[in-house]
């Protein structure tokens, strides 16, 4: 390359830097013609190829450019910062921040909720805080019943006001509110006094659905069970259905997932079962659509639960319940 036509280059980045400077970032500018792989070096690549003699005149032209460029883009960059102080504006909305993110709990109830919502499903919340009739009695689980041996209740006034031991509670208090066709979802924290280990602890959380209408059977039901778990979890979700009871549902019955933690051999996760049930449900007892004021002759509903703890630990691979609640950030 002659030192005329390199000349002619020179002449053309200062003109491109001039034509892009009023519509690139400084940041931009920087990288375009002052980085390592900018414009100004790679003029400094072709004069190093060059006669002795030749170098000089391009090289001080070069120089020049390069010296012009750093000062105006330094010039930009500090009118740039006085100009967004200037103009601060406190009714601006904030930037989003990219640091964090949603604890697994809260992604895989989103999820659900955006699951169940397509398929005509509300979402409702209720108390934490419950009474005995609406914990237990409304859903068929009166004072003497042998089922409350199977909850540890949470107490704080007895025998009547207590923290919910499950999400049933909410399913209660909307059918009493609501006329049939009704469907919602709700999710939530519930308490018993377990024995915290891998797979179980004191505070969890429940995932409940509910559909109230005519012709509901437990076919619909097991069609939303199998939808919706291989929706949260993947096509290849192994699933079995067993029959299990409930006293609020007649009949009832558990969907199971194959453990993925140990390929359904046996772990502690699993109890060494291979298996990890993952939810519960069943057919509305008529008793309970019956105190609701929901005659069970015309409608007919099922109702399930959801441990949202053991959905989020299959998931995203968390083989210990407890890492969802000691602060840890690994698996956010």
């Amino acid at each position: 390359m002659s030192t005329t036509d390199l000349q002619k280059e020179i002449s053309l980045v200062k003109q491109s830097y001039e034509d892009n400077k009023s519509t690139l970032g400084y940041n931009e500018l920087f990288i375009k013609y002052l980085g390592k792989k900018g414009q100004v070096n790679k003029l400094f690549n072709k004069i190093s190829l060059l006669g002795k003699d030749e170098k000089l005149s391009p090289l001080k032209s070069v120089n020049e450019i390069k010296d012009f460029i750093e000062t105006d883009i330094k010039s930009i960059k500090t009118s740039s910062i006085d100009e967004s102080k200037d103009d601060q504006n406190m009714y601006l909305p904030v930037k989003a921040s990219e640091t964090g993110n949603l604890h697994p709990i809260t992604a895989v109830t989103r999820n659900l909720n955006q699951f169940f919502h397509y398929y005509g499903f509300s979402v409702y919340d209720g108390p934490e805080i419950e009474t005995d009739y609406y914990n237990f009695e409304m859903m068929g689980v009166p004072a003497d019943h042998p089922a409350r041996e199977l909850q540890d209740t949470f107490y704080l006034r007895e025998p009547d006001i207590l923290l919910r031991t499950q999400a049933s509670s909410i399913e209660a208090r909307e059918l009493e509110k609501q006329n049939p066709p009704i469907r919602f979802v709700s999710a939530g924290k519930v308490f018993r006094n377990e024995t915290t280990n891998k797979s179980n602890a004191s505070i969890f959380h429940h995932y409940q659905g509910v559909c109230v209408d005519k012709d509901i059977t437990m076919a619909n039901l097991k069609w939303i069970f199998d939808k919706s778990l291989k929706y949260i979890l993947g096509p290849d979700t192994v699933i079995r259905f067993r029959a299990k009871y409930y006293p609020e549902v007649e009949p009832g019955m558990s969907p199971d997932i194959k453990c993925t933690f140990c390929n359904g051999k046996g772990c502690e996760i699993c109890k060494f079962r291979g298996w990890i049930e993952i939810a519960g449900g069943g057919m509305i007892h008529p008793n309970t659509l019956e105190k609701a004021g929901i005659d069970s002759k015309i409608y007919s509903g099922f109702a399930f639960g959801w441990g949202l703890d053991r959905i989020a630990m299959t998931k995203y691979d968390i083989r210990d319940i407890r890492l969802l609640f000691n602060g840890s950030i690994v698996y956010v």
